[in-house]
């Protein structure tokens, strides 16, 4: 894995510094991340699997691309950027609908992170990094809804179900 720089913040989400990726996701310091949810003309959720390569969660299904802000680099073109990296199609216009902040422990990482949420419409299937995903597949809302219910923990991400929820509000 090359070496790459995220945000650190405050609660509020303003900047403190810089810190190296797996440094900041060892040590679990605050820092500022994205989750894109990407929704096709029928309304379905494009979920990926992750690689198995990935350092962590690997092989856990979660939202369309995630990532972290390099310094420097707004929230939207960096969900714009990593969107492409991972599922080789541009994202489209992204909208943030809302943050979750969220800690989890991840075998020996901490996800300590202030979650930018953005949707988009795509209107093509992606062609994925196989680095980055292994499979992926566009999912009915109320399939989704019911599949994180018998197996929240088990399929998916730690940051997906809850970022769902928010993603998956009435307001929508």
């Amino acid at each position: 894995m090359l070496e790459e720089n995220v945000v650190l913040i405050d609660e509020e989400d303003r900047e403190l510094g810089v810190g190296e990726k797996l440094a900041v996701h060892r040590s679990g310091e605050l820092h500022r991340a994205f989750s894109v949810f990407a929704f096709n003309p029928a309304g379905e959720l494009l979920l990926q699997r992750r690689a198995l390569g990935k350092y962590h969660s690997p092989g856990l299904w979660t939202n369309s691309a995630c990532g972290h802000p390099r310094p420097g680099e707004t929230t939207e073109a960096a969900a714009a950027r990593r969107f492409e990296e991972e599922l080789g199609i541009p994202a489209g216009t992204l909208r943030e609908v809302g943050v979750l902040r969220y800690r989890a422990q991840l075998a020996d990482l901490v996800e300590n992170e202030y979650d930018h949420l953005l949707v988009c419409e795509i209107d093509v299937e992606p062609s994925p990094d196989p680095d980055e995903v292994m499979e992926w597949r566009f999912v009915p809302v109320d399939e989704l809804n019911a599949w994180i219910a018998r197996a929240r923990e088990a399929d998916f991400t730690a940051w997906f179900p809850p970022a769902w929820e928010i993603v998956n509000a009435p307001a929508r």
